[in-house]
């Protein structure tokens, strides 16, 4: 049991939960609360959430884990981290405008597209440090201005998800040096540029961009109606808080130069940290934790959701049977894993299910699939396919920077069979920490580093527990080629995923 003393509160809210951790000064979890938020898709490609909805939620899942810890009077601060890009609008009385836009949101596609042809998304690179996606907030006000031009008119807040949460622990409106960098600071200066600004039709919104706070920076203290609501004590200090790929980074000690800290989840993240800006079309050229360090991310809506997918779509009876009676799907499924590591096998994946680092029509789908292949087979083409794909953003960092290691996290980390597989399909050491809900760690150690436990959010209390996977040198030989196929054939299916597209 943790000592009396110290704690924070940590809140992490993704795309589909938004969740609630105590830890102690130490880095112990003490209680987590985990509260479900509903999406909606009022059309195709629009992904949309409450706001309100979206901070009852947070503040349930607040006190249930402050009630669960027992140590709601222990806190001695609070910051969040969420999903990043998107957008959460308010109007100019700081009202929500309109739900809060998910970083799966594909509505601005043909704008980005247009980017990509007149040479907007090429200047922007050197200028903004990366060019525009679809759910980027460049792309998405653009969008806004276009076809909602009353919404648009409207805007007195540009809001990122944890931003609109700390406003409603605090009612001070800001965001973070990590937050602010998603599309409108110049890469060099790393603050907001109205020429960057301008390259989007975007000058209007210069007034709407809030002030910028460092992650660990006190901007507020806790409300009473917040108090309330959450269980905590009214007065609390509560931090500016950070974007969530960098707060996992800095939770499983991987934010540091040298170090590529990988998130396999919904999105296939790979980051890694610069103290000088280096700019390429291949990874976001983003603010670090201070100014004078960037945090460079090359990522793709393409990793272990697709595991997800495979597990409830294709092994939803037999999940749900080792649910019922307490057992691990996981766990059923890896001696099959490893008896098809032992044989050769032709199928190949491509992770594409939700998104590709091939552009928005690029789709999923099994190769080299004949009928003698069972279940164990197209598992083993998921999980290889999934690491391939973290494999082609980790060797684009590695054509601009030092990387010698990697630090893997998500729920595929908790395999030991699947971490190596990592190790092999990337050839670098593959580390995984004893580290409880990253994220939130991640923002609790900006908390505390502003409450003055820590020297700073990267002087991590704990003594992290780890195990290191090495890649086996036969296996890396082996998955050498299959990873080159895997890219080779993604090239050659370009010209077909329009037209399967447009089947639909």
């Amino acid at each position: 049991m943790a000592e009396a003393g110290p704690c924070i509160l940590g809140i992490d809210s993704g795309l589909t939960m938004t969740k609630a951790v105590v830890f102690d000064a130490k880095g112990h979890v003490l209680a987590v609360a985990r509260c479900r938020i509903a999406q909606s898709i009022p059309q195709p490609r629009h992904l949309e959430r409450d706001m309100v909805a979206l901070w009852q939620a947070t503040a349930r899942a607040m006190r249930e884990a402050l009630t669960s810890s027992g140590r709601a009077a222990d806190i001695v601060a609070v910051a969040a981290t969420a999903h990043g890009d998107g957008v959460y609008l308010l109007d100019r009385s700081a009202q929500p405008l309109g739900p809060g836009i998910l970083s799966l949101d594909s509505r601005a596609g043909a704008i980005v597209q247009r980017w990509q042809e007149d040479g907007t998304a090429e200047a922007a690179l050197p200028l903004s440090g990366q060019t525009p996606h679809a759910s980027a907030p460049s792309a998405l006000l653009a969008w806004l201005r276009d076809h909602q031009p009353d919404r648009f008119a409207r805007i007195g807040h540009v809001l990122a998800c944890k931003d609109w949460l700390r406003l409603c622990l605090t009612g001070t409106i800001c965001t973070d040096l990590t937050e602010a960098s998603t599309s409108f600071t110049q890469v060099g200066t790393q603050v907001w540029s109205a020429e960057v600004l301008d390259l989007f039709g975007l000058s209007a919104l210069a007034p709407a961009l809030p002030d910028v706070a460092n992650p660990d920076e006190q901007v507020g203290t806790l409300t009473a109606e917040a108090a309330a609501m959450t269980g905590l004590r009214a007065g609390i200090p509560v931090v500016a808080g950070l974007h969530d790929v960098t707060a996992s980074a800095l939770g499983v000690g991987g934010h540091r130069a040298g170090c590529v800290a990988i998130v396999a989840g919904t999105y296939s993240i790979n980051e890694t940290v610069s103290h000088a800006p280096r700019t390429d079309p291949r990874w976001f050229c983003r603010n670090g934790l201070r100014k004078g360090e960037w945090n460079n991310m090359a990522i793709s809506p393409a990793s272990a959701a697709n595991y997800d997918w495979f597990l409830d779509t294709l092994t939803g009876a037999d999940r749900a049977q080792a649910e019922a009676e307490g057992r691990s799907i996981h766990a059923q499924i890896e001696p099959e894993v490893r008896a098809a590591l032992d044989r050769p096998s032709t199928v190949l994946f491509h992770p594409y299910l939700y998104g590709s680092p091939h552009g928005p029509q690029a789709s999923g789908g099994f190769m080299g699939l004949h009928g003698w292949h069972d279940r164990g087979d197209l598992i083993r083409a998921v999980i290889e396919g999934i690491a391939f794909n973290h494999r082609v953003h980790v060797d684009a960092l590695r054509d601009g920077f030092a990387v010698t290691e990697a630090r893997l996290t998500g729920g595929i980390s908790r395999s030991p069979l699947y971490a190596q597989i990592f190790a092999d399909a990337l050839g670098l050491p593959v580390t995984v920490t004893e580290t409880a809900e990253a994220a939130a760690w991640g923002a609790a150690l900006c908390a505390g580093a502003g409450a003055g436990l820590f020297s700073a959010p990267t002087d991590d209390p704990r003594d992290l527990g780890h195990v290191t996977y090495a890649p086996d040198p036969s296996r890396h030989t082996a998955l050498e080629d299959r990873y080159r196929l895997h890219c080779d054939l993604a090239s050659g299916l370009a010209p077909f995923w329009p037209r399967i597209e447009a089947l639909a």
